[in-house]
């Protein structure tokens, strides 16, 4: 039985002119819908995960810079620390929730506990098979208050994740960015895969759904962010930015 990643097409990429016309139109358009969240009184929230090298950063940034500062905070998690690790694993993220009008983007999440968690042996099979189960509960009570939320895993293949460790490698103001732990993550692929899988079947639901992310090209996985940012906010605040009545560019293509 193939995986769920196994399924995602890597070919799809935008050519530059492609990429820059539909960066800017989306941008845009999420600035203007950035002020509704405001005026709507509607907590965001996005979670993003992925491979290590994706691109998850570079995503992240297109989608706050034409954003107004004072709306958004990006919350980078790492393992807990000090009072972090004396409390449920959830805590720190209720912590970190937006109040209503304002987005909190997650660079890695809860999510952790059945990925990073599980496969290094952090917590106990129990956690983090019961963690399935709180995850929902806690994505439900958000939305319940009234949350929008985006779940994006970011999926590029072990060839290219090796073509871009081998490129930070190689570049002095990029390798600080590849650790030990990528090359360990690595050597760990089917194991995480497998995890992966699970987790996008389990916590995929009709409230809080998963948006896996064609990465192999970046400007690709950058607009195919931004595009379901941005058709999700217009259906669920129900305002259409003037930019998006301009017709736009293709969506892409295929590698050949």
């Amino acid at each position: 039985m193939s995986s769920i990643l196994s399924q995602v097409d890597l070919t799809l990429s935008l050519s530059e002119d492609e990429y820059v016309e539909q960066v800017v139109r989306y941008q845009v358009a999420l600035s203007q819908l950035g002020y509704q969240v405001y005026v709507q009184k509607r907590p965001v929230v996005m979670v993003f995960e992925g491979w290590d090298a994706a691109g998850k950063g570079g995503v992240i940034k297109r989608i706050t810079e034409k954003l107004d500062p004072r709306g958004y905070a990006v919350y980078s998690i790492a393992a807990p620390q000090g009072e972090d690790k004396t409390h449920h694993y959830l805590w720190r993220f209720w912590r970190r929730l937006p109040e209503r009008g304002q987005t909190a983007i997650f660079d890695r999440s809860w999510y952790g506990r059945v990925m990073v968690e599980r496969i290094e042996g952090f917590c106990q099979e129990a956690d983090w098979k019961r963690a399935y189960r709180e995850i929902n509960q806690f994505e439900r009570q958000l939305v319940d208050f009234g949350a929008i939320i985006f779940k994006f895993w970011v999926h590029i293949s072990p060839e290219e994740q090796l073509k871009r460790f081998d490129e930070r490698a190689g570049t002095p103001y990029k390798v600080w960015k590849l650790t030990e732990e990528d090359w360990r993550n690595r050597d760990k692929w089917n194991r995480y895969e497998e995890a992966v899988d699970e987790m996008l079947l389990k916590t995929s639901t009709l409230s809080a759904p998963w948006t896996i992310v064609e990465g192999n090209n970046k400007w690709w996985s950058r607009v195919r962010v931004l595009r379901t940012v941005v058709d999700s906010l217009v259906r669920e605040l129900n305002y259409t930015p003037d930019i998006l009545k301009v017709k736009g560019a293709k969506k892409g293509s295929k590698k050949k």
